[in-house]
Order: structure tokens, then sequence, then C-alpha cells
């Protein structure tokens, strides 16, 4: 019993810095202005770690299965929501069973932790019934490329495998048209430093040197001005702010 409690307060205190929370508040205030669907729907979310990103859904009424890969991070969760429904899921692994369709499914900050994109992309757009929600982190260029990195999988906020991967923008997108009709990139970023509006020059320095991209894949088409149907080389804070529209 107390390796447990040592694992969790550990994961509790990878998660609760200044920076990693700053970093949530944008992400989910960025979600908040895109209009989409949310309210009231079953959200399956993948890797929510301790559940930071998790409220945002509970206070919108929808019925959230929270999942991840440590067994730790789910205590954690289960103590802060009471009666939310945990599930212990490595996405980077095939499906054991058990895992039932949702409308929405939610995956911000997972895919880069992972060895196998391409099968974990397919296997939560098998699980999502209407929307698959995907925040990364990606490599600059035009070219389709998954380029693997190596983690160190004794950090709770890192790939558990010791294996993620930096895919291009156009990998992601391009893979997640493989599942959905309609794969929409987010004309607005997050008001983060992670979170590049100019993709034709790449920024050498920002912190850490991580940048990121939101994608929304969808089984039927959603009407949107915050979404692109197709990549942009050019990007905003939000609309009307810098010139675009």
């Amino acid at each position: 019993m107390g390796e447990i409690k040592s694992m969790v307060h550990l994961s509790i205190d990878n998660f609760l810095h200044d920076a990693y929370q700053r970093h949530n508040r944008r992400r989910q205030e960025h979600l908040a202005t895109l209009s989409l669907p949310l309210n009231g729907r079953s959200v399956l979310e993948i890797g929510a770690d301790i559940g930071d990103h998790t409220s945002f859904f509970i206070d919108r009424g929808c019925r959230v299965t929270v999942t991840d890969a440590r067994a730790e991070n789910l205590v954690h969760v289960r103590a802060r929501f009471a009666g939310v429904q945990t599930q212990m899921v490595d996405i980077d692994c095939p499906l054991t069973g058990g895992i039932e369709p949702h409308q929405v499914v939610y995956a911000y900050g997972v895919l880069y932790h992972l060895s196998d994109p391409a099968g974990a992309l397919s296997r939560m757009a098998s699980l999502a019934t209407e929307m698959l929600l995907v925040e990364t982190c990606v490599s600059f260029g035009a070219g389709s490329a998954i380029n693997t990195v190596q983690e160190d999988p004794s950090d709770p906020t890192q790939a558990i495998s010791g294996t993620g991967c930096r895919p291009t923008r156009a990998w992601v997108f391009d893979n997640l048209k493989s599942h959905f009709d309609y794969v929409y990139l987010t004309r607005t970023q997050p008001w983060h430093e992670e979170f590049p509006v100019d993709w034709q020059n790449e920024i050498e320095e920002n912190g850490n040197g991580l940048f990121r991209s939101v994608f929304v894949a969808s089984r039927s088409p959603l009407s949107d001005r915050y979404l692109s149907p197709h990549l942009l080389d050019l990007q905003c804070r939000e609309l009307g702010f810098g010139g675009y529209t």
C-alpha cells in the first residue's frame, strides 16, 4: 500500500507544476472556442494522466470514461471524480475488449508519446462514433513522416514504452483521413508558445522545442468557421486577430 501511495504522489508532482497547468488551461480555453457539439455526449478520454481535462466534459453534462496506461494515474482520477468510470488502457497496444464506443474520443497530448501512432489512431477511430479530437506535438515539414524519438518511461508524463514520435501535420491529417470522411485543422491555435501560427518558417526556440497542433475528425460534416478542411500554413490566435479572418 505504501508503494502505491508513493507512486501516486510522484505522479501528482509531475503534473502539478505551474508550466504544466498553464499549458492545460490554454488548451481547454481553446477547445471551448471551437463550438463543437460536445454537450451531453459520451466521451472516452484517452491517456488522461491525473484527469486535468476531465472536468471540462463533466461540466458540460457528458458521460465520461477516463483511461490511462498507468494505474497510479487512475487512482488519482477516481479520488478527484467520484462516479467517473475509469479503465486502464494502453492505446499503443491492441485493444483487449471491454471498451465500448463513445460518441467522442478525446486524445489531447497522447499521440506523440506512442510508438505505434498509426495503430493507435486506428484503435481510437474504432471507438469514436461521432468525433475524434487530437492534440499532439508535431514536426515542421510538408512531407509525411512519423519521426520516432526516445522518451523516459520512468517519467509519468512520457511514453510508457520509452518510444514516442513527432509526426508532421501532414502525417496526422492523412492518417485521420483514412478513418474519417471529414478531417479538420483548427484555424486558431491556443494562446501558448508551443502552438505556432506560422508554419512556413520553423521556430528554433520556444522554451522547450515542442510544437503542437489540434485536429478534429468527424463522421459527419461540421459547419464551424473555426475549422479548416485542409492544412494551413498560417493560423491565428483568434479569428480576426493578426489580420486573419
